[in-house]
């Protein structure tokens, strides 16, 4: 795997005419690129279930570009000379993080079951695997931050199984921060990732714990997920995206240029994907306090960074 100059391209708020939606997209991809610097656009797309307790999963909805707009836009993203990581995510409708997504370990007659979750999982993940073969993306990203789910290895290795079958990329599954060493299947998958939303100055501690994982397993390792919100405070905690803070533009460009510089230190880390910038950034504020780093000083860090570190 080539070192990973990436960012995550999320499909949100745009127009829900496709022929429009796609030049939306396309305008995103152009504007990432110049202005970042990258090689990689991680392509997050969304799916649904109404409540952490649901065990279906809905995808054909007007959230998701339809497959054939998919395939135009992968095929401009290989266009641009960029690879494409395709991330089919899943959310929940009222609003609690797809983390809390679980069931009763012992099924019992008349309540949710995590056989019914994983049969809808596999069938969202399938139709993705597909496309991503069909389209040649480079990674296919299995699952993010499901944290609750991690400890079902059986199936998470049945459903790996199921999707080599279809996809003959690479795979890799993204865990959440803190979770690296407690996901017992990174063998089953080519790539380990997991969202770095460390604080600024636990870094070196959260690194040590890392590499432990990667060495045991002997798998390249990538940060799928990094960042932080333009909130003042938020370098302490920025995987939290509820934090209230003043507007700080500079904390944000201290929180990347700090998390480069200590990561870019590390051979054994491939790469990142930052969080992230909307298909519909221009119909943004001019400069808002989310993790969007569009039109804010950050970007002049990211994309210095990734002209020098590890040249292709």
């Amino acid at each position: 795997m080539k070192a990973v100059k990436g960012f995550t391209l999320t499909i949100s708020g745009g127009s829900h005419d496709p022929e429009k939606r796609v030049e939306e997209i396309k305008d995103a991809i152009d504007t990432m690129k110049e202005t970042l610097g990258i090689n990689t656009v991680m392509l997050a797309i969304g799916a649904w279930q109404e409540t952490p307790h649901s065990e279906e999963i809905v995808y054909e909805t007007e959230n998701i570009p339809g497959d054939a707009e998919l395939e135009e836009i992968i095929a401009y993203i290989h266009r641009c000379g960029l690879q494409v990581f395709l991330k089919p995510m899943v959310n929940c409708r009222n609003g609690v993080w797809r983390a809390y997504i679980s069931f009763f370990d012992i099924e019992a007659p008349c309540e949710p079951k995590w056989s019914r979750w994983f049969a809808s999982y596999q069938n969202y993940l399938l139709h993705y695997a597909a496309l991503a073969q069909k389209t040649g993306c480079e990674m296919l990203v299995i699952g993010c931050e499901l944290v609750m789910t991690e400890k079902k290895e059986r199936e998470w290795r049945e459903l790996i199984s199921a999707i080599r079958k279809e996809y003959t990329g690479l795979l890799t599954y993204n865990t959440d921060k803190y979770q690296e060493e407690n996901v017992s299947w990174w063998d089953a998958v080519d790539v380990i990732s997991s969202s770095g939303y460390y604080p600024v100055d636990r870094w070196e501690e959260n690194l040590c714990r890392i590499e432990k994982v990667v060495r045991k397993y002997n798998r390249p390792f990538f940060f799928a997920e990094c960042g932080m919100p333009s909130r003042h405070g938020s370098s302490a905690v920025p995987n939290d995206w509820t934090f209230e803070g003043e507007l700080d533009l500079e904390e944000q460009k201290l929180y990347y240029e700090k998390m480069f510089e200590i990561c870019g230190n590390c051979d054994w880390v491939d790469g990142f994907c930052g969080w992230d910038w909307h298909s519909s950034f221009r119909k943004e504020p001019a400069v808002n306090k989310d993790y969007s780093v569009y039109g804010k000083p950050v970007t002049k860090i990211i994309r210095d960074f990734y002209a020098k570190w590890r040249k292709e």
